[in-house]
């Protein structure tokens, strides 16, 4: 059996140690972060929290301070988007909540928010702590460093265009982030860039050195739609150690899971990733994490239709790539399509977690609990044009934040 350890729940230990990276808030500046969208979060040592920022293609470590140890505490808001929208004094449809993390040191939750939904929508960050109490992290007068993306896709007007899962921002530049995380002294984002791979993952070393380098464009094949994709780009990704070798596990629409070497991601690169799963057509990937239980490894991955979906993760290591049918289909790719190259579901199995509808943001919380932002009735996701995302959960439905047991 494959020797899998999720880097996720390493890097918990790890940031929890003052040893681990000290200094690095030392790095950073004191003064106003400068936002225009607050798209994607993670957590770094320290207490950092990175920004990704899709309309300016900029990433921001900012220093919350909030680096006291404390046990994670049960939560359970009802309602948690008309609370933050009546804090702000918008109407809830007026909000949106465009990414969910938690601080892996004191377990308080932090939340990219847009008060306000078109070009004039201001980013903020809010908080939730063990108690339940809604804040908003003041950005004045903070630690903070910048980068910027370069070859990033061209600012066009903001409006609704249609694709197959739902609808989304035609604003391209909204694509430039799509997901970030942290590892190992770098700082990856996924998005889209406007070279040829258009589908990219950078690796950025932290502390900041000035504008990122080139980006490292992406292609896999994509078993359902049955062809090689440069133009697609990851949805969501995570870092996660396979037979002792690091690897990023990335998730696309319609829905493959691609596995790429962590270190192939060097400035310039073309990459071709193996695809180990597809989950099927019209359904895009919201969230995904990795988890252990009982001694066993999972995966777990809320999707825009096809709901909350767990992986056994053991063994993972040994599932052949998905790969064209026949000699013909290998000619197919985004501009030359051969037919009857696709497959619906194949790859590693899942199993659909039927408690858990409607759900728009998932994170892990501790060792046994995960934080789940979903439609209090589990009414089916609907997905709309973002302000700071490509698409963002429908803004009419009321969600709640409850703490679950990981499945």
């Amino acid at each position: 059996m494959a020797r899998l350890v999720a880097i996720s729940l390493m890097t918990v230990a790890l940031f929890a140690n003052s040893s681990f990276a000290a200094g690095l808030t030392d790095s950073l500046k004191t003064g106003n972060p400068e936002l225009k969208s607050a798209s994607q979060l993670a957590f770094g040592p320290e207490g950092i929290l990175f920004v990704g920022d899709a309309r300016q293609a900029a990433v921001f470590a900012i220093a919350t301070g909030d680096t006291k140890a404390a046990p994670a505490g049960t939560i359970a808001i009802k309602g948690l988007n008309e609370k933050i929208a009546a804090m702000l004094g918008i109407p809830m449809d007026q909000l949106a909540i465009n990414d969910v993390k938690v601080n892996p040191i004191s377990h308080k939750v932090y939340l990219a928010v847009s008060r306000g939904r078109g070009t004039d929508g201001v980013p903020l960050i809010m908080t939730v702590d063990s108690s339940g109490k809604i804040a908003e992290f003041s950005l004045t007068n903070t630690k903070y460093a910048m980068t910027t993306l370069p070859d990033v896709p061209e600012v066009k007007p903001d409006g609704p265009a249609r694709y197959p899962e739902g609808q989304s921002n035609a604003n391209t530049r909204l694509r430039s982030i799509s997901d970030i995380s942290y590892i190992n002294g770098k700082v990856l984002v996924s998005g889209m860039s406007n070279e040829d791979f258009a589908s990219d993952l950078r690796s950025i070393p932290f502390p900041f050195a000035g504008p990122a380098e080139k980006s490292t464009g992406i292609r896999i094949w994509h078993g359902q739609h049955g062809r090689y994709e440069t133009q697609a780009p990851i949805d969501k990704f995570i870092p996660y150690t396979i037979d002792n070798k690091e690897y990023i596990l990335a998730s696309y629409a319609c829905t493959p899971i691609v596995k790429i070497p962590l270190d192939a991601l060097k400035p310039g690169a073309k990459v071709m990733g193996t695809t180990i799963a597809e989950i099927g057509s019209h359904n895009t990937p919201l969230e995904f994490f990795g988890y252990k239980k009982d001694g066993r490894n999972f995966l777990l991955m809320a999707g825009s239709t096809r709901g909350v979906m767990k992986f056994s993760a053991d063994g993972i290591g040994k599932f052949d790539g998905i790969t064209p049918p026949s000699q013909a289909c290998e000619q197919s790719n985004d501009k030359n399509r051969v037919q009857n190259c696709g497959v619906e579901q194949a790859g590693v199995p899942y199993e659909t977690i039927q408690s858990l509808k409607g759900v728009w943001q998932m994170v892990q919380l501790d060792e046994r609990n995960a934080l789940v932002l979903a439609h209090r009735e589990g009414a089916a996701t609907k997905l709309v044009d973002g302000h700071a995302t490509w698409t963002a959960y429908d803004p009419t439905r009321v969600l709640d934040l409850t703490t679950i047991a990981l499945p």
